[in-house]
């Protein structure tokens, strides 16, 4: 898999609204509307939607 990028502000609101610090993940894809991301450390790979997820109330 190629290297990680650093998220942009616009990524890092999406990653910390599906409650992941932003500064221990990596974007490595960007398709069909989900990022790839690859934790900093462990290099796990998880797949979340671009759109952030609504808080209620």
């Amino acid at each position: 898999m190629k290297q990680g990028k650093n998220p942009t502000r616009a990524e890092k609101a999406v990653i910390t609204s599906y409650n992941l610090n932003p500064n221990n993940w990596l974007i490595c894809k960007k398709v069909n509307d989900m990022y790839t991301l690859e934790h900093r450390q462990t290099g796990k790979i998880r797949q979340i939607p671009m759109d952030p997820v609504k808080k209620l109330g």
